[in-house]
C-alpha cells in the first residue's frame, strides 16, 4: 500500500515540487535524494497518477485496487525522473502527465483487448465502449477495405474538404489513428483524444467537430459502397 502524505494545499504539484525534482535530480547522495523524494515529490506522483486515472477513466487493469496500478507507474516515472530538463521549457507538472498518460493508453489497450477476447460484444457496448470492429468476419474485411480507400481519399484531399490549415491539421491527426489502427487496436474515446492531442495541441471541441465532418463523410460514402460495391470518391 502507498502511504500518502498530506499537502499543504490542494495544489499538490507546485513550483516548488519541481524544484525538488531539479535538486533530486542534481544531488549524488542516496540518502539525501531519499529524504527529498519522500517529502516532496511522492504525494505529486501519487496525486497526478490518481488525477489522471480517474479524469480519463483508465480502468481496464490487471489489479484489484487502483493503488497498486499507481505504484506501477509511480515506478516508472522514478525510472524517467532523470530525464527532466527544465532548460527545454516543458513544467515539470506537464512533462510527468504526458508520461503517464502514455503508459496508461498502452497499458489500457492491452488490457481492453484481453478483456474483448473474453466478452461478447454485446456486453462490451454496454460499457460504452469505442471500438472500431464489432461486425462479421466479410464485413470486417469489406470495411477495412473501405477505410483504405477513405483514408486515401481523404488524405489527397484534406485541404478540399477542410481548406483552414488548422482544420486540416487536425483532420489530419484523426485520420492518422485509422493509418494506424492495426497497430492501435481499441481505444477508449478518452484516449483517442489524448491521442490525438499528442499529434497536434487541440482543444476538445474542435475534435469533435472535425471528427463529426470526417464521419459524415465516411457514413455517406459507406453506405454506398455497400449498395454497389465500390467507391465513388
Amino acid at each position: 500500500m502507498i502511504k500518502k502524505r498530506k499537502p499543504k494545499s490542494k495544489n499538490y504539484f507546485t513550483q516548488e515540487t519541481e524544484d525538488y525534482i531539479v535538486l533530486y535530480n542534481n544531488s549524488k547522495d542516496f540518502e539525501e535524494r531519499s529524504r527529498i523524494y519522500e517529502r516532496h515529490i511522492h504525494y505529486a506522483f501519487f496525486k497526478l497518477t490518481q488525477n489522471i486515472i480517474h479524469t480519463f477513466k483508465f480502468y481496464h487493469t490487471e489489479v484489484e485496487e487502483l493503488e497498486h496500478l499507481q505504484h506501477e507507474i509511480i515506478t516508472f516515472l522514478l525510472s524517467k525522473i532523470h530525464l527532466f530538463d527544465p532548460t527545454r521549457g516543458a513544467k515539470a507538472y506537464s512533462y510527468f502527465g504526458t508520461i503517464v498518460k502514455r503508459w496508461l493508453i498502452l497499458y489500457n489497450t492491452k488490457n481492453y483487448n484481453k478483456k474483448i477476447n473474453k466478452t461478447e460484444v454485446g456486453e462490451l457496448d454496454k460499457e460504452g465502449t469505442t471500438h472500431f470492429y464489432t461486425m462479421e468476419d466479410n464485413s470486417k474485411n469489406e470495411l477495412d477495405k473501405y477505410l483504405d480507400l477513405y483514408v486515401e481519399h481523404c488524405s489527397k484531399n484534406i485541404f478540399e474538404l477542410f481548406p483552414k490549415k488548422n482544420d486540416a491539421q487536425v483532420a489530419d491527426a484523426i485520420l492518422e489513428i485509422f493509418r494506424n489502427r492495426e497497430n492501435l487496436e481499441i481505444f477508449n474515446k478518452k484516449a483517442l483524444y489524448i491521442y490525438i492531442r499528442e499529434i497536434i495541441d487541440v482543444k476538445t471541441p474542435k475534435i469533435t467537430k472535425i471528427s463529426n465532418e470526417l464521419y459524415d463523410i465516411f457514413k455517406t460514402n459507406y453506405v454506398f459502397y455497400l449498395e454497389n460495391g465500390y467507391a465513388k470518391f
